[in-house]
Formats: structure tokens, C-alpha cells, sequence
């Protein structure tokens, strides 16, 4: 038997942002005056709704109102297409007060860091009627936010599937080992990643690609990598690592400030995998909008870097152009 498909002419947004209200609150009384509804209005919506659904969403009781399994994908569904909604609503009301263009550009930590404040700056400064809007994400939630549609432009680290993308180099950075001075590694100048598993690292929060990069390697060496702390920034990490917590694996770029001021000694790694790419992407045969088109040709052009070599101070020495 075909499955019967529901009218959206039939569910409005005032319903839906009843439903949601509903059932963040726990009862229909509160979702009613959250939405500005009557009490009798409020329950006549939630049930034609649900009678349009064909499915029951909410179960009631004296406890209050809980989502039932087919409640719980209305609400992922209907959060979704508020998201869309506000997105389409900000666009629209940059173009009638005088934006001209508008990007989502959802990028990883490292490059944040390190590549795009200088590359976003200058866009900008050649393109002021473009707003871009910028978000920091995991590389994995990067991909699925653009297979989605929900960004226009990612930037994250390799490695990360990204199928149905069409997928270039952005730049590469150069991943090296932190320690304090006073550390028994620290009279090296080049080590290993098997060398460093002898000791108690430092490192970033779960699912972040460094960590997962760094946890494989482990894996590879067949040495278990001993985290003792995990943070959520490559500042932290550097704060901790200065504290004699452990070491840590990090983009140089990301962390050149904080080597002198905390007073750390830079190793290089011997591991072909410590020159690592950033990757940039959009959707396979997507059509950009002009705005972001003019971004994502703007950043091909700002890369990619060759990672350098280190100077004493723990300083990369530019090997742009060689």
C-alpha cells in the first residue's frame, strides 16, 4: 500500500512553532503562552496536526507532555526548517539593506587559527557588500553541514570523507611537538611521534580531527597514546603544556604566539603525516551563489602554503614562491 505523503498546505509555521514550543516545555499551557495562543487554540492546532501527520506525536499525561518516536523526528524536521526560514529571512534582508551577497563559511579550528583571518580581511576590504558569516566546526560537521546544505564553503583537515564534494587544496600546515624546557624531550630539536608516545599528552576535545589524526598514528605505531588532558583550543592546550601536564602535537601557525610567551620548546616531527592539508569544498556540481563563487576564488588564490622550516625561536621560515 502507498504510503499517504502530508499536505504542507495543510501544516503552517504557527503550528509547527507551537509543536516545538510545546515540546520544549513539557506542556501545552506553557507552549500555548510562549506562541500567544488560547489554551483551546493551542490543542486544536496539536491535534489537526498530528491527525495530518497520521502519526501520534505527543504523549500526554499527568506528568506532562512527552515526544513519542515519530514526535522526536517532527521536532529534528521542524527545528530544521526554522533554521532554513531565519537563514532565508537574514539573506533577504541583507539584499534590501544594501548586502548584496551572502556567504556561510564553516571552517575547522586550525584554519581559523592560522589562514583565514588574514584571507577574510581582504576579501572584505575588496568586497564590503558581501557579509560573510563564519562558524567554527569539527571537520566531520563541516562536511555534513554542506552536503546539507546549510554551508556554502568548509574548510577542514584531510582525511575527513567528504564524498559528493568537490574538494581542493587550501593550504598546509605544518604539525609539530610542544613541551616545556624543562622537559627530557626538549633537548631534541627533531623526534618522532613513536618518541613522544613514551610520555602523557595533552590534547583536544573528542572527534576533533587532530585527534583523531594524532589517536590513528598511535594506533600505527602500536604504542597506546596516554591523553591526560583534553581541552577545547589550541591556547588551552598551550597553557597546559607550559604547567607540565604532558605534551602536545599542534599546527605551528596556530600556536607561534604562545611558544615565546609560555616559554616552550618546538620539535619537529620525522612523520611524512606532520605536513598536513586543509581542504577546501562545496557541494559537486552546485551552483554557487556569486558571492560565495567570489570567496572560494579569492581562497584558492591565497594558497596553497609550502610549510617551512623552523628557526631557533620556533618561528617558520616562509618558503612561499621556492
Amino acid at each position: 500500500m502507498a504510503r499517504s505523503s502530508i499536505n504542507p498546505a495543510r501544516v503552517d509555521f504557527v503550528t509547527l512553532r507551537l509543536f516545538c514550543a510545546v515540546a520544549q516545555s513539557g506542556s501545552i499551557t506553557k507552549g500555548a503562552e510562549a506562541c500567544h495562543l488560547a489554551l483551546s487554540a493551542a490543542s486544536r492546532r496539536l491535534s489537526d496536526f498530528e491527525a495530518t501527520a497520521g502519526s501520534k506525536l505527543l504523549e500526554r499525561s499527568a506528568q506532562g507532555i512527552a515526544l513519542t518516536p515519530a514526535g522526536h523526528v517532527a521536532m529534528q524536521h521542524a527545528m530544521r526548517l526554522f533554521q532554513g526560514f531565519e537563514q532565508f529571512s537574514n539573506e533577504l534582508g541583507d539584499y534590501a539593506s544594501g548586502i548584496r551577497g551572502h556567504v556561510r563559511l564553516w571552517a575547522n579550528m586550525s584554519a581559523l587559527t592560522e589562514f583565514l583571518p588574514a584571507a577574510l580581511a581582504s576579501f572584505l576590504a575588496q568586497h564590503p557588500d558581501i557579509r560573510v558569516e563564519v562558524e567554527e566546526q569539527l571537520s566531520g560537521d563541516i562536511v555534513r553541514a554542506l552536503v546539507d546544505g546549510l554551508a556554502d564553503i568548509g574548510v577542514f583537515a584531510e582525511n575527513t570523507p567528504a564524498y559528493g564534494l568537490d574538494v581542493k587544496t587550501f593550504q598546509t600546515d605544518e604539525l609539530v611537538v610542544l613541551c616545556p624546557r624543562q622537559h627530557p624531550l626538549a633537548r631534541s630539536k627533531r623526534v618522532s611521534f613513536k618518541t613522544c608516545l613514551a610520555y602523557e599528552f595533552v590534547g583536544l576535545n573528542r572527534s576533533s580531527s587532530l585527534l583523531e589524526l594524532t589517536s590513528r598514528a598511535a594506533e600505527q605505531a602500536g604504542v597506546p597514546m596516554r591523553l591526560r588532558v583534553q581541552v577545547r583550543s589550541f591556547d588551552a592546550m598551550c597553557h597546559m603544556i607550559a604547567a607540565g601536564l604532558g605534551i602536545g602535537v599542534v599546527p605551528l601557525a596556530a600556536c607561534s604566539a604562545q611558544v615565546s610567551v609560555l616559554g616552550l620548546k618546538v620539535l619537529r616531527l620525522s612523520d611524512a603525516w606532520a605536513e598536513r592539508r586543509l581542504l577546501m569544498a562545496a557541494q559537486a556540481g552546485g551552483q554557487l551563489s556569486p558571492a560565495a563563487g567570489l570567496l572560494m576564488k579569492h581562497l584558492e588564490g591565497s594558497g596553497p602554503a609550502v610549510a617551512g622550516s623552523i628557526d631557533g625561536s620556533g618561528r617558520r621560515k616562509s618558503t612561499r614562491g621556492i
